[in-house]
């Protein structure tokens, strides 16, 4: 395996990562599944990130994109979602809205499970996020919480992601 594909495996992984053992309070906070409600990203509606995904190499699977809390505690670590949305994927191009709880510092991690297994296939799948940090050997995909992160003010905020595949 390159380092290249060693490193997407370790961004799709941790996009694949759910939870277990959460106390009540930390489950009200996090994991929270949803519909993609574009109405919650209309004018006047927030705080909201409304998330355009480019380069979806083809229309199959799933795409799945999941916000975190923009800090080194919660970025990208197993059970730290806020919120998951998933969707058939679609060739080309596709939005999302993704409500947050408040104003803050956020990072989105996107992912499309091209055969919809549930599982990483590193060698079809494919990974992106906020900021659209580069994945290198030095990083082993998961880009510090300092690249992906971007403030959220009380309306909505709009930012673009290219997907990446191998």
């Amino acid at each position: 395996m390159t380092t290249r594909s060693s490193a997407l495996k370790t961004v799709v992984l941790a996009l694949a990562t759910g939870s277990l053992g959460l106390s009540v309070s930390a489950a009200a906070q996090y994991n929270q599944v949803l519909s993609n409600d574009l109405a919650k990203c209309s004018t006047g509606a927030g705080p909201a990130v409304k998330v355009t995904v480019q380069g979806i190499k083809q229309a199959s699977g799933k795409i799945r994109v999941q916000s975190y809390n923009g800090t080194k505690s919660d970025w990208l670590e197993k059970g730290r979602w806020l919120t998951r949305i998933e969707a058939p994927a679609k060739s080309g191009t596709m939005t999302f809205c993704v409500p947050v709880p408040s104003s803050g510092t956020y990072g989105i991690a996107v992912r499309h499970d091209v055969n919809g297994n549930g599982k990483t296939d590193i060698r079809e799948d494919g990974g992106a996020m906020s900021n659209n940090p580069s994945i290198n050997i030095f990083n082993l995909g998961k880009p510090g919480y300092q690249k992906t992160a971007f403030n959220v003010g009380s309306g909505v905020t709009a930012i673009s992601i290219t997907m990446k595949y191998f």
